[in-house]
């Protein structure tokens, strides 16, 4: 197999859909000798910051002169990028070995067992274990969950410390569609004598995990009570025991991000603290700093301004707007929008509208995309259009400014297609 006939091996097991549980992974791995087990990883979950926590980690681990493994979802550039090295893809090769391995084991487990076909985030997760754990062990894996935790494909190996980012209402056809619900399966991240480090403000998300730190009799690190932040404008202050950071300046922008950097420095400091790394603070500044993450809250265009942020839920939703207003300075932008399904639509664009001048609605190339008419129906605002080539409109758009959003598989294909 070259690299296209693996990609298209890996892509097709999308037919194949969602299916929560981690038997299959277990199968698989325990096939290839549980590489797993072999990686210093520390677990990411979280309804949203997931991405931008895992940058913030590693490229402070990277600047302090580790090798870091990350495992994210989804691409924005490159579908490589989900497996990376100190922030870099893996190469082509790497893919096609991988799926050399990988996939007779997912053969195998088709015939051997019952538990069915692999899917297609199964298929990445297990060629990630493999890459890390056996045919390049690096110091550190940052695993990003995929879907919830209890039942997701990343929940098999034993983390060296975990990190909670929110938890809201996202995916509520599988984990649930309240708070507790949800905050039941994610709080399965919480593992015994493993530190967590959470951000949930819910009350009643926050009464759960809570619950699941003391069950399982572990540290646990709340933020807005055991971690802190003081903003002033752009710059903050990170607050945590006898820590105290000033004139923090990120580059990615939003109060949000200030909330994820946050976490990860506290992640670092315990690290440090039980010998497990040995930190220059000030070279884990500078990499905090300089972390930008494609696809959130990313101008790819000054004249016109153009935003491209793949906010897919409420939550993702009003950081965005947050966003614009506190950093831009602006009330009103026109949006060009589609999303998936499963996601919040009305909810969505009823946030959106309040900073909308034109709500402009598309689709776009993906198993699980919405079509713009059934889109378009679920908005009530009067200035709303259909968008038919998506690409032509963007690199022909002349407004004052435009949001393009609802998304990270329509930001990736967006991406993908249009010159910006």
């Amino acid at each position: 197999m070259n690299y296209l006939d693996s990609l298209y091996w890996i892509h097709d097991r999308t037919k194949f859909g969602i299916k929560p549980g981690v038997k299959r992974m277990e199968w698989m791995l325990e096939r290839l000798d549980n590489p797993q087990f072999n990686i210093n990883g520390i677990h990411v979950g979280g309804t949203n910051g997931k991405g931008s926590t895992v940058a913030y980690l590693r490229s402070a681990l990277v600047d302090n002169g580790y090798e870091v493994g990350t495992f994210t979802s989804p691409f924005i550039e490159t579908f490589n990028e989900r497996i990376s090295l100190n922030g870099i893809p893996i190469s082509d090769d790497n893919i096609v070995e991988l799926v050399q391995k990988v996939k007779p084991v997912s053969e195998a487990l088709e015939v051997e067992t019952e538990l069915g076909t692999a899917t297609e985030f199964e298929i990445i997760t297990t060629m990630m274990f493999l890459y890390f754990g056996e045919l390049h062990p690096v110091d550190f894996v940052i695993v990003e969950a995929g879907l919830g935790i209890k039942n997701d494909s990343t929940n098999v190996f034993k983390p060296i410390l975990t990190i909670l980012t929110s938890i809201g209402l996202d995916h509520i056809e599988i984990l649930g569609d309240t708070y507790t619900d949800i905050a039941k399966d994610k709080g399965a991240i919480v593992k015994p004598n493993t530190p967590i480090i959470y951000a949930v403000k819910n009350e009643d998300a926050l009464k759960v995990i809570r619950g699941c730190v003391e069950q399982q009799n572990t540290e646990g690190i709340e933020f807005d009570r055991d971690i802190s932040i003081v903003s002033q404008e752009e710059e903050f202050t990170y607050r945590y025991k006898d820590y105290e950071l000033e004139t923090l300046l990120l580059n990615m922008l939003g109060e949000h991000q200030k909330e994820n950097a946050a976490l990860a420095i506290t992640a670092l400091i315990e690290l440090n603290e039980s010998g497990i790394v040995d930190l220059d603070f000030n070279k884990m500044i500078d990499g905090i700093e300089s972390v930008s993450w494609t696809g959130r809250i990313e101008q790819v265009k000054e004249k016109p301004l153009m935003i491209v942020d793949g906010a897919h839920n409420v939550e993702s939703v009003e950081a965005l707007i947050s966003t614009m207003k506190d950093y831009y300075h602006i009330d009103s932008l026109d949006i060009l929008f589609s999303a998936v399904k499963g996601k919040p639509i009305n909810t969505m664009v009823d946030q959106l509208k309040t900073i909308a001048s034109t709500f402009y609605v598309t689709d776009f190339d993906f198993p699980r995309a919405l079509t713009k008419d059934a889109i378009f129906e679920e908005i009530r605002f009067d200035q709303k259009e259909l968008v038919d080539d998506y690409v032509k409109f963007i690199e022909t758009y002349e407004g004052d400014g435009l949001i393009i959003t609802g998304s990270l598989y329509f930001i990736s294909e967006v991406k993908a297609k249009v010159n910006f």
